[in-house]
């Protein structure tokens, strides 16, 4: 068992958990102003107005966060080099590999995205 902290331990086959950009903004903007917990490479798919974190391989077999869907690649295609072109067409890097840590720990992106989400509603309630 790889008992490395997960922006250590290697994602050569990711799965892709995928949320609308801006509550997806909103968590980056958590995860990288958190202490210590980092965020992995994010693509931004322009064409569906979503962003896809990278997360560990076999994250989607228990991944529920509504609004979110986890996506699992069983490494057909989606293998992160040090600078590889976005492996979505029509996408780009919000935060490519190489300016990222491996992939974002699960655990952390799920209460980055609940924060979020809260954020949000509380900032559409003021209109």
């Amino acid at each position: 068992m790889d008992t490395r902290p997960i922006s250590e331990a290697p994602c050569d086959a990711c799965d892709v958990v995928t949320v609308p950009t801006r509550q997806g903004l909103e968590a980056v903007d958590i995860l990288r102003r958190g202490a210590g917990d980092g965020v992995g490479p994010v693509i931004h798919d322009d064409g569906c107005d979503t962003l896809g974190f990278l997360v560990p391989s076999g994250t989607a077999a228990a991944w529920d966060v509504p609004g979110s869907t986890c996506t699992e690649t069983d490494g057909r295609g989606l293998r992160v080099a040090t600078e590889p072109e976005p492996p979505v067409a029509g996408a780009d890097w919000l935060l490519p590999p190489g300016e990222a840590d491996l992939a974002t720990d699960p655990a952390v992106l799920r209460a980055a995205l609940g924060e979020a989400a809260r954020l949000i509603e509380a900032a559409d309630s003021c209109r």
